[in-house]
């Protein structure tokens, strides 16, 4: 349990390294969050505690904040489908699916509440169309991220666990 608690949390506080705009860990610490903790209400908890201390630390609560949280909500409860049985495909896959759920969610958030768009069709459309450009690289950052969280796990997993769960 701590050693996942650490992950997530180290995974929320790399958002305060320097990276290109949605290059980040916590579309991955979502996921992996849903996935590890047995526990439904702390594998939902832990990752969304972690998020707020970082936006904390970042300044980054806004008029789009409720839609960026219950996106990566909805991303720990993608998570949920990995408990019983992980694979390359199905954590890639997810974590594919989970950038877009984040693009679709957070941007929808972008059209309701800034102001920037018309809020016609067109200008949903628009709002989409404009964040395009950062859509590559929360792609690549959940698949990276995933691949560091999900893979050092495991790792850590078969080479520094005992059977009983605790640090070697």
């Amino acid at each position: 349990m701590i050693v996942l608690v650490m992950m997530v949390l180290g995974a929320a506080f790399s958002r305060i390294i320097p990276h290109p705009w949605n290059f980040t860990a916590i579309g991955a610490m979502a996921l992996f969050g849903g996935a590890y903790f047995n526990d439904k209400k702390l594998s939902m908890l832990v990752p969304m505690v972690a998020l707020a201390l970082s936006d904390l630390l970042l300044g980054g609560f806004h008029s789009t904040t409720f839609f960026v949280y219950a996106g990566f909500a909805l991303i720990v409860m993608m998570g949920w489908f990995l408990t019983e049985k992980k694979s390359v495909a199905r954590i890639g896959g997810l974590s594919l699916a989970a950038s877009s759920v984040f693009f679709l969610v957070s941007n929808f958030g972008v059209w309701i509440m800034d102001g920037m768009y018309a809020m016609t069709f067109s200008g949903l459309v628009q709002c989409y169309v404009a964040a395009i450009p950062f859509f590559g690289y929360q792609v690549a950052g959940d698949l990276f991220f995933c691949t560091v969280m999900f893979g050092g796990y495991e790792l850590v997993k078969k080479y520094a666990l005992e059977p009983n769960g605790k640090l070697a």
